[in-house]
């Protein structure tokens, strides 16, 4: 139950030269979504959408959040939201969610809600395959809004919980976050008002106030309804007007009061530190001086464009410094949108640092503003940005009859809240098209002047606390923004290369051809010895996926050579390609959708992309070129390392990942090839580009030991050709490879670990059970069974039973390589002194299994989530890649994937209990974060 809003940067965009024509024309609201104000003044959107199919998208949307709590209510409106699963007038106690996890739809995971400092959401998606479901869901809405039952026994029970959730909160950021609120918010309710709240209310607030916070706000004419999804559009406002039309709001309401940020003519600085933060960052806000009106016109849409145009363009330079021989900082952006406060915007620059260069960073996010304040953009780049607008425009026109219910909620709810225009994908992509080529130069020169100033200006540096970090003043800060410009010099755009490739390209040939009916899936043999494998769907109109996988990897390295090569690894395609740098690569493609990722993995390397079937060509060449001519540049692998230093230099000072290093290293001692969760400093010591260089080409020259898969919406009279001038010419010899079993196992014998690390009462608890076995591919699916029902065993004892977490997550799996194995795991955050009790209490529902296997209503709960997650993956482009992928691994069958259904409905109690018997009785290794002892 997330509690921070997301922040969002808005992609509408147009032009400012034509602002003097009457444009005071209103934006129309989308004509396939109906929307109506019932007498009571709550508002409903219904949108008829079936992707995915027989499945409905509920939302109650509430304006009301933890900005309106009075002092003796901090936390409350969040405790409101979880109160709402816990207990209704027609779901009492914990009803509600065993009701809906028989019906398939999982608690955090479908099932969810969340509050922020100006609104509160509930999401309730399901399925829409029954008049009985769906009414229900209805029932679900109502009694969240108006029937929540606040009896004080659940509300004593939930306090525990929201306390552990709180508890998770805890830590550097937290702390940071406290001291520099106040000036971010200056002067502001926002300052006092995080939405988690005060530890010593939520542990001792009485009933009434949480009663009066629901009465005083839950109310119709602070809410919505929002339904979408494969329905009859007439049917569901008559039950929305059934349902919500009898409420009324209170007598004597309370005003719903916008809570203003006050400005300041003075630049607040606030220079941060604590001994856990993991990274330097830094951030400059220019905070608007008025309160954000909301866009109707097209007028107001055609300013938010030409914003978006030269934030892009902003990025775009920011991007190059971080993509350079000589990074500033690990990454740059620069966005004009809310702060935590709905009443104000700001124009926002963030940057992530080396430690010891936050004012270098920060002097960079002002230099670009200043550079583009005195001599203005390029035409190029304007081109550019245009271009990659255009293009996302005319994918998501394309994809107009495909999209998810989801985002079309997202956008509902949106609308409600902040009034974000709403004209549909039509009109959108038709105003779009027409105005977009009409912006100037100098329409995106003159946003600058308007985003930046001297007054309501704020910067925030947060960094670790220690010795090697230099404490920077205020005075130095103020010297960087007041730097004079006089001496910035204007920006050179370089050309754009002509094309992804340099070497000349011999065409190969297809030798045979085969297709599995059954599943729609063709076979090309090449003349090279690769294998092509194909799907044709219908599922998206803009996406093809791609993914080329050979077995090998890194695991046919010598110790020595792994060791060497292991964190060089993620650094070889900062180099870019056929002769090209990253940011050459970059803009080449602006406007075009393609992109290609290589990997080595531990046991296959291969390549992954995806692109529109327009960009289909650019993405093929792209893996050809990571195949044949990878660069090779050691300035560009220098920067790599600086970047993942800065990353990762402060890191071990979290305790959750000292923890993870801690407890994972002890179980892998005698492993040479565990060398850690990421690379450290001294890892870079021993590192050897070069070496990874060459076995990258070495894992890549040969083609003829790949296989290529795509799954989309092919052309396959172009697919043909193409496949012939890019793969079936790829360099190749007839030596196929294998991964192979190094040997190295984990510790074994019971374990128990304890690690101390932090300050806060914060503990993880870490329950693994794993080793060898013989592969069964029948033990699949009651494996992941046992860990999903156990799940729902663990979130009844755990949290709702011992109010002792806030979640918990356990999971089980069998693998067949590179050795048959299985591995159970079971994770939750505790306060430390129920650790003890809650692992018992871990322990004795892993016996239960054991002894009595599952109830048959848990393995039904589970049958049927996983049931209606394959109605909808399988009509997905990544679930058929997926399948691809896991028969090469394990040298199975594709015409698997039709069995799902039935191996899912043929899964019995007393296999899972066989499971349970023969697995979770093995060794057990336990980890245990604790707090540093107080000396």
């Amino acid at each position: 139950m997330n509690y921070f809003k997301k922040f969002s940067v808005a992609l509408f965009v147009l032009p400012l030269s034509i602002m003097a024509q009457d444009l005071d024309v209103k934006v129309p609201f989308d004509p396939n979504v109906k929307t109506g104000v019932l007498p009571n003044g709550l508002t409903y959107f219904i949108r008829k959408n079936a992707k995915p199919e027989k499945k409905v998208d509920l939302r109650l949307v509430i304006k009301a959040g933890s900005i309106l709590e009075t002092d003796q209510q901090q936390g409350l409106a969040h405790f409101m939201e979880h109160m709402c699963f816990n207990g209704t007038k027609r779901f009492p106690k914990n009803k509600l969610v065993d009701y809906l996890q028989s019906i398939g739809v999982k608690f955090g995971q479908h099932l969810n809600a969340y509050t922020s400092f100006d609104e509160t959401v509930y999401f309730l998606p399901i399925p829409a395959d029954s008049p009985e479901k769906i009414e229900n869901g209805f029932n679900i809405l109502e009694d969240w809004a108006f029937n929540t039952t606040l009896s004080p026994e659940e509300i004593d029970k939930e306090r525990g919980v929201v306390l552990e959730e709180y508890r998770l909160g805890l830590g550097a950021d937290k702390r940071m976050m406290g001291r520099f609120m106040p000036k971010m918010m200056y002067n502001s309710q926002y300052a006092h008002r995080l939405p988690i709240g005060q530890k010593e209310i939520l542990e001792n607030f009485t009933y009434d106030k949480l009663t009066s916070f629901y009465k005083d706000w839950y109310r119709p004419n602070l809410m919505a309804v929002i339904v979408v999804g494969d329905i009859d559009v007439n049917e569901m406002e008559k039950k929305i007007k059934d349902h919500f039309s009898s409420y009324k709001n209170p007598k004597n309401e309370k005003p719903r009061s916008q809570f203003e940020v006050p400005n300041h003519k003075e630049t607040f600085v606030a220079i941060e530190s604590d001994k856990e933060a993991s990274s330097s960052d830094v951030q400059l806000l220019y905070k608007d001086l008025d309160t954000p009106k909301k866009r109707i016109t097209e007028k107001d849409l055609k300013k938010a464009i030409v914003e978006s145009l030269f934030t892009s363009m902003i990025n775009a330079r920011l991007d190059e410094y971080a993509n350079g021989n000589k990074p500033p900082f690990l990454y740059g952006y620069s966005y004009h949108g809310e702060t935590f406060a709905q009443t104000k915007n700001a124009y926002q620059s963030m940057a992530m640092t080396e430690d010891n260069k936050q004012l270098e960073a920060l002097k960079v996010l002002v230099d670009e503003n200043n550079r583009v304040k005195k001599f203005g953009f390029k035409q190029g780049e304007l081109d550019r940005a245009k271009a990659e607008v255009l293009a996302w425009k005319d994918k998501q026109y394309k994809e107009k009859d495909k999209q998810n219910s989801e985002m079309y909620v997202n956008e509902l709810q949106s609308h409600f809240l902040s009034g974000n225009l709403l004209p549909g994908i039509e009109w959108s992509y038709e105003f779009y098209s027409k105005f977009i080529p009409t912006i100037t130069l100098a329409d995106v020169n003159a946003e600058i002047s308007k985003l930046i100033r001297e007054e309501n200006r704020v910067v925030i540096l947060t960094s670790p606390e220690k010795e090697s970090i230099k404490k920077i003043t205020e005075s130095e800060v103020l010297s960087v923004l007041n730097n004079d410009a006089s001496t910035i010099k204007d920006y050179e755009d370089k050309a754009v290369a002509a094309s992804l490739l340099r070497n000349p390209i011999k065409e190969g040939s297809i030798i045979n051809k085969s297709t599995i009916d059954k599943i729609g899936v063709k076979t090309f043999e090449l003349s090279n010895g690769a294998v092509v494998k194909y799907k044709k769907t219908d599922f998206k109109n803009e996406e093809i996926l791609f993914e080329a996988v050979s077995f090998g990897g890194s695991n046919l390295y010598s110790n020595e050579d792994f060791k060497k090569v292991n964190w060089a690894n993620g650094g070889l395609t900062e180099a870019g390609f056929s002769g090209l740098k990253t940011n050459d690569v970059t803009k080449f493609m602006t406007g075009k959708i393609a992109n290609v990722s290589p990997y080595i993995s531990g046991l296959t390397e291969g390549l992954r992309g995806s692109s529109t079937p327009k960009d289909f060509e650019y993405m093929l060449q792209m893996m050809y070129a990571y195949f044949t001519d990878l660069n090779y540049d050691a300035e560009a692998f220098e920067a790599y390392k600086q970047k993942q230093n800065s990353m990762f230099a402060n890191i071990a000072s979290q305790p959750n990942f000292y923890f993870s290093q801690e407890f994972y290293s002890y179980l892998n001692q005698d492993n040479p090839r565990f060398l850690g969760l990421v690379p450290m400093e001294k890892d870079w010591t021993y590192t050897d580009y070069k070496l990874a260089y060459e076995k990258y080409k070495e894992r890549f020259a040969n083609a003829g030991d790949f296989e290529f898969y795509f799954v989309g919406n092919i052309d396959e009279t172009q697919f043909e050709n193409l496949i012939k001038k890019y793969i079936a010419s790829l360099p190749a010899t007839k030596s196929k490879e294998t991964y192979k079993d190094l040997g190295y196992r984990v510790r074994k014998g019971e374990v128990k670990k304890v690690v101390n690390k932090g300050t806060d009462p914060k503990s993880n608890v870490n329950i693994m059970i794993f080793g060898e076995t013989s592969y069964n591919a029948d033990e699949v699916l009651p494996m992941q069974f046992l860990g999903e029902i156990l799940n729902i065993k663990l979130t009844e004892k755990l949290r709702e039973a011992e109010s002792g977490v806030y979640t918990v997550r356990s999971s089980g799996s069998v693998s067949k390589v590179p050795y048959g194995s299985f591995n159970f795991n079971v994770s939750f955050p505790c306060g430390p002194d129920n650790a003890e009790k809650l692992i018992q209490s871990t322990l004795q529902e892993m016996e239960k299994l054991v002894a009595n296997g599952p109830e048959e209503k848990d393995l039904l709960k589970v049958k049927e989530t996983n049931l209606l997650d394959y109605k909808k993956n399988s009509k997905e482009n990544r679930y058929w890649m997926s399948n691809f992928t896991k028969a090469f691994t394990n040298s199975g069958n594709l015409e698997d994937i039709l069995k799902y259904e039935e191996n899912v409905n043929a899964v019995t109690a007393k296999q899972i209990q066989e499971v349970a018997k023969k697995y979770l009785t093995k060794e057990k290794k336990i980890g245990v974060l604790m707090p540093e002892e107080k000396k």
